[in-house]
Order: C-alpha cells, then sequence, then structure tokens
C-alpha cells in the first residue's frame, strides 16, 4: 500500500510539471528573491530512553497478631518508640514488614456489648509499631472496633492516627478499617527494590455471630467499619484490581477457628479464590495458634502466623519470605526462599527466638502442619 501510493504522487507531479502554464522567468527582472528554506529534519540524534531498572528480589516479613496489653501497655506509656523494637529484629531487617494489630486504636469509647475480651490502646500504638520497623498493619479483625465505632472516626480515633502515621517517618500504612467500604477494602501500596506491592486485609473471623458478634463491623458503602469477608465478593474485587496494578500482592486474613492448628474449610477454599484473583501472598491470623504454610499453586499461604506480641505465652513465628517479582508482562511473583524465626512470647509479652532443639521443634510441627492445611513444601 505504501509503494502504490508514491508512485500515484510521483504520476501527479508529472502530469503537473507537462501542463504548466506559469510564465518563462524573465532575465532582465534580477535575481530571484532568496526563500528561507524550511527547517529540516534535526540532525542531532535522538537520546537514547533512560533504561528503567529492573525490579529485585525482596524480603518480605509477616508476622501473628499483636496487641498492646498487660505488661506491653506500661512499655508503650513509658515510650512508644522503644515499646517493641527489641524483639521485633526479624521484622525490621526485611524489606516490607507486616503484622495484625489486633485492638482498637484511639480514645474514649465503651466495650461493645457481647465482647469477652476488649483491646483497646492510644494512638501511640502505630508509632511503637513503626519505630519497630512495622510497614503495614491490618486492622481487619474482631478486635478493631472493640470500644466502639465512634473511636473508629473520631478526631482522637484509629482513622486519625491512621493517617497521621501515614505521613510520619519512618511511615506506617494501616488497611482493613476506614470510612466505608472503600476505604477499608484499598490497599497499602509500596514501592520495594523496584516492584509495586499491594497489601490488603480482611476479616472473616465474624462467622460465627453466636461466639464473636463483630460481623455487624463491616464497612459499607454509607457506614465506617472493617474489611469484612464473610461474602468474599468484595474482597476478590479488591484483589483482582490491586493485581492490575501492583507487581506483588499481598492479602492478610484474620480467620480460622480458635485453638485449631489445620485451617478449616472456610480457610482452604477462600485461600483458592484469592490465589486465582491474583493475590501473590496470603497471610493470615486469629486462631492464636501455628497453622500451615506453603506453595498453593503459583502463590504462597501461611494460614496461622500466632500470637507475636501479646500478654500470654504462646509459640510464634516470623516468615521472612524472599519474593522475587515478575520477569514478564503478566506474570506472576514467586517466593523463592522461605526463613522462620521461631520465638515464645513471655510474661513481658514480648516474643523471644527460640535455639537449637526449641526452635527444631517448632520447624517439625510447622512441616507436619503443612500436610493437615493442603500445601505444598516450599
Amino acid at each position: 500500500m505504501r509503494r502504490r501510493g508514491a508512485a500515484a504522487v510521483l504520476v501527479a507531479a508529472a502530469l503537473a510539471g507537462s501542463c504548466s502554464t506559469d510564465p518563462a522567468p524573465d532575465p532582465d527582472a534580477g535575481p530571484s528573491p532568496t526563500a528561507t528554506p524550511s527547517p529540516g529534519p534535526s540532525t542531532t540524534p535522538a537520546a537514547p530512553p533512560t533504561p528503567q531498572p529492573r525490579p529485585r528480589p525482596f524480603t518480605l516479613a509477616v508476622a501473628g497478631d499483636v496487641h498492646l496489653e498487660g505488661p506491653l501497655r506500661a512499655r508503650l506509656e513509658a515510650d512508644p518508640a522503644t515499646t517493641l523494637a527489641p524483639a521485633f529484629g526479624a521484622l525490621a531487617e526485611a524489606d516490607l514488614a507486616v503484622v495484625n494489630l489486633e485492638t482498637s486504636v484511639g480514645r474514649g469509647g465503651r466495650p461493645e456489648p457481647g465482647k469477652r475480651f476488649v483491646f483497646t490502646a492510644p494512638p501511640a500504638a502505630l508509632t511503637a509499631l513503626a519505630a519497630a520497623g512495622v510497614d503495614v498493619a491490618t486492622m481487619a479483625n474482631n478486635h478493631a472496633l472493640d470500644v466502639g465505632r465512634g473511636v473508629l472516626t473520631g478526631p482522637d480515633g484509629t482513622l486519625a492516627a491512621a493517617r497521621a502515621a501515614a505521613a510520619a517517618d519512618p511511615p506506617l500504612d494501616v488497611v482493613g478499617v476506614g470510612r466505608d467500604a472503600a476505604q477499608a477494602f484499598a490497599p497499602a501500596v509500596r514501592e520495594v527494590r523496584g516492584s509495586r506491592v499491594a497489601v490488603l486485609g480482611a476479616t472473616v473471623a465474624g462467622a460465627d455471630p453466636t461466639a464473636d458478634p463483630t460481623g455487624q463491623w463491616a464497612a459499607t458503602d454509607d457506614r465506617p467499619g472493617t474489611a469484612d469477608a464473610l461474602d468474599p465478593t468484595r474482597l476478590l474485587a479488591a484483589v483482582r484490581s490491586a493485581d492490575r496494578g501492583a507487581d506483588v500482592v499481598v492479602t492478610y486474613l484474620h480467620w480460622g477457628v480458635q485453638g485449631e492448628s489445620c485451617p478449616d474449610d472456610r480457610q482452604r477454599s477462600l485461600a483458592r479464590r484469592l490465589v486465582d484473583a491474583g493475590a501473590d501472598v496470603v497471610v493470615g491470623s486469629h486462631a492464636h495458634v501455628l497453622q500451615g504454610d506453603g506453595r498453593l499453586g503459583p502463590a504462597y499461604v501461611a494460614y496461622g502466623l500466632g500470637n507475636h506480641a501479646w500478654y500470654t505465652p504462646s509459640t510464634t513465628t516470623t516468615l521472612t519470605l524472599t519474593v522475587r517479582p515478575p520477569t514478564a508482562p503478566g506474570g506472576r511473583a514467586r517466593v523463592v526462599a522461605v526463613d522462620r524465626a521461631p520465638a515464645r512470647t513471655g510474661a513481658d509479652g514480648l516474643p523471644a527466638p527460640l535455639r537449637d532443639a526449641e526452635a527444631q521443634a517448632v520447624l517439625d510441627d510447622v512441616r507436619r502442619l503443612r500436610s493437615c492445611a493442603g500445601l505444598a513444601a516450599p
């Protein structure tokens, strides 16, 4: 097509020359005025595009439930900057660290009816997490509104504290709660070693209203609350949306049956749907014990991370995952290495590393739990 068009132009030009009626130039008229030459194409070679650095593998550390009750409250009131920092080494060393903050944050309010355990902390709790090296905290859980919805939205409440924490240095992002469902399901997005990482939080802890009446805390289009995934439609849509704009999608769920080391059918079904929707890493808490972790198709799943900073002794582990971002458009991120840091939460509320035989016993238990979780080895 391009050659035929060029030939037609040449023919038209030849016909125009043979039929010209322009007068011949007058030899006494003097030289023709010099035409101003039109600028031609630049002869300066265009600068080559600046090569963009390729995303590099990064470390993602995830840990379980954190609150600031008991001895931790005295530490928080003494100095938020050192409340948790000594015990969160594996989290601080990672490129990105995520935990579940299982407490209401703010001042005032009254305990919600039907709550057996009520956890609450001042806004300084977010300062303590950031100082300890945590980058993202999910508050989609069954304690986020322990002292009422008013504390979530009040001038000295959760959302105000979260805005201040996101603007602080170092910053902390809070996910899983919001002034409406759109904000509650919105991810925190971080640039990590050239990768765009989205972190979402959601809860299904109110599945049994007789045991935990927190399903009523769900955020809606016109009501503040938690990112509730009893009906996972909105969560799955949020994961698909995050997957379109991010290289790596991390989803943190509050789910499972308390005290049970094996994930239930609801957890396993939702995990599969999240992976199909685009989640690369799925982690969770709420059972207060360790549950299995391993591969689920192209993704990595850790069903239960246990308590981390808590008022009663318990076994916990920090998972540090080395994540390789996609190497081609439309590809999936992949966890290429897993490191576990077994610990036991002591009487001071802080996790202390386990060594030698004690650490090995925890690692052996985790491997056994992989079977009932239906997950493959790393």
